[in-house]
């Protein structure tokens, strides 16, 4: 079944996400497309995606860190990462968090096109739109049950351990109230718990926090 042409954009770069656009409008009919250059921008988007491309390189919270939000509030959305560089920690985790494919920025607009296509349809991208899958990821890994929190989630966490707000948090960490608004969301979704106080005891059920 084809996923529908409604496409959310997520790109800190005018100029990109616009060739983009125009590259996606020229291949797919019937394109519904809607951009954003922040994560905050697009969970406010108009639309109801049912594709997300994503860029892992965003002021505030990162692609990687939004990867939990998409899903939360799209739970039928296919994510496709975008990154200048495909480290195999950041393919790793791109994985691990439910995106369907990771692409390059630096390849031509028909592979591009090819692992959107493949996606919209169901399909396995292929090796190729994971160019560098890092040991450990394997079904039955030692890490399948580990929970998916970055270093800066896990600060997050561990003052929200504390019963600090927000607005502490954000002045022990030097962030805005909006940021740490965002990583508590990924970190609520991230270990599948509705609240701080669930996320509290599922965090040291799990022994992340003490």
């Amino acid at each position: 079944m084809l996923l529908p042409p409604r496409i959310l954009l997520v790109d800190d770069h005018s100029l990109f996400r616009c060739g983009l656009r125009m590259v996606l409008s020229a291949a797919i009919p019937d394109l519904e497309v809607s951009e954003a250059a922040s994560l905050e921008e697009a969970m406010l988007a108009p639309i109801d995606p049912a594709l997300v491309l994503l860029d892992i390189q965003l002021h505030g919270l990162n692609g990687l860190e939004g990867i939990a939000l998409f899903k939360r509030k799209w739970p039928q959305a296919a994510v496709v990462m975008l990154s200048s560089e495909a480290s195999p920690q950041k393919v790793r985790l791109a994985m691990e968090r439910g995106a369907a494919a990771f692409v390059s920025k630096a390849d031509p607009a028909d592979k591009i096109l090819g692992v959107i296509a493949q996606v919209r349809r169901g399909l396995p991208a292929g090796r190729d739109a994971f160019p560098a899958q890092a040991p450990g990821t394997e079904a039955g890994g030692q890490d399948d049950q580990a929970p998916l929190l970055t270093p800066r989630q896990s600060e997050v966490l561990d003052l929200m351990c504390q019963g600090l707000s927000n607005k502490v948090i954000g002045r022990r960490l030097s962030l805005s109230e909006n940021t740490v608004r965002g990583h508590v969301q990924a970190v609520l979704a991230a270990l599948q718990v509705s609240s701080r106080s669930e996320a509290g005891f599922a965090a040291r059920q799990r022994g992340i926090v003490a």
